[in-house]
């Protein structure tokens, strides 16, 4: 069984829609798929309906912004109710944190004598819930400014490079409680793979843990073999649950072509137990894994 729990549509700054992702999952060879967007769930009714016509099973989820110590961390939550109050306030704040940061970006890469509108990336936006940086990043490569995302960021929209600006995400431990009580579970998204340190370490984690982490993503393209052999220990030695992914983005992002890591099937019986726990101490009605 083959099965990627993190990939993104055109609902956040993916490159396809929910229905054309999951048709190029399956053509794949992949029999799970989740749908794990940026704050937001609005491509999982498309996407349940493609899973369903596909034969290929969907584990609805999000990836949502949050910051802990200082840094950000993106946090991958599974089967929550897309409904209940506290996350639906939260991802408001987030996504509007998004769009009201694309003006001050635009303008600094004006200032730097590139000629950008809010036409350039809406162009390129389309029906995404929030434009964001990726989709800036898209509008520069159609300018012919840079070749790819990659250096866009690398070049202007990363932080500390001129065009960056900052925006809100929420606090991760009380992030870690509002999933909880949607009824979803959690796992940290390549916890290491950004700016190449090993942080958060293992007694952080262990920290996360406590106030209702469920695991971390251990196979992804941004760690090494050692990084990720590190994480699988850290893994087992707290009793989280592993996972593996692509974290594809269509032509978005390079060399994360969907199943290039995936997750055991183990480790998947054991995230979607564990969801049902969480759901049933919610009291909540909480979406369910549809196809397969």
């Amino acid at each position: 069984m083959r099965i990627d729990l993190h990939t993104h549509s055109r609902a956040s700054d993916g490159t396809q829609s929910p229905e054309e992702l999951v048709r190029a999952a399956s053509a794949a060879g992949l029999d799970v798929l989740a749908l794990t967007d940026h704050d937001t769930a609005e491509g999982w009714a498309e996407a349940a309906a493609a899973a369903t016509r596909c034969g290929i099973a969907l584990v609805p989820g999000m990836e949502i912004s949050t910051r802990h110590d200082g840094r950000g961390v993106h946090l991958l939550a599974y089967l929550p109710d897309p409904t209940h109050p506290a996350l639906v306030a939260e991802l408001d704040r987030i996504l509007e944190g998004r769009s009201s940061r694309l003006p001050v970006m635009l303008e600094r890469l004006r200032e730097l004598g590139i000629d950008i509108g809010d036409e350039d990336v809406d162009r390129v936006a389309g029906d995404a819930v929030a434009a964001g940086r990726p989709h800036v990043a898209d509008a520069l490569v159609e300018l012919g400014v840079v070749a790819d995302r990659s250096e866009a960021f690398r070049r202007y929209l990363s932080a500390g490079r001129p065009a960056y600006a900052n925006r809100y995400a929420a606090p991760l431990e009380r992030m870690l409680s509002i999933i909880d009580a949607a009824g979803g579970v959690s796992v940290i998204a390549h916890p290491w793979g950004r700016h190449g340190r090993q942080e958060p370490d293992e007694a952080t984690i262990a920290g996360l843990a406590e106030v209702g982490l469920t695991g971390i993503e251990v196979d992804h393209q941004d760690h090494d073999q050692d990084a990720r052999e590190r994480l699988r220990a850290i893994a087992r030695n707290l009793d989280l649950v592993a996972t593996g992914s692509s974290d594809h983005h269509g032509t978005g992002k390079v060399d994360h072509e969907l199943g290039c890591n995936t997750t055991a099937p183990d480790q998947l019986e054991r995230l979607l137990e564990l969801a049902g726990r969480a759901a049933a101490r919610s009291g909540r009605e909480t979406p369910q894994v549809v196809g397969g």
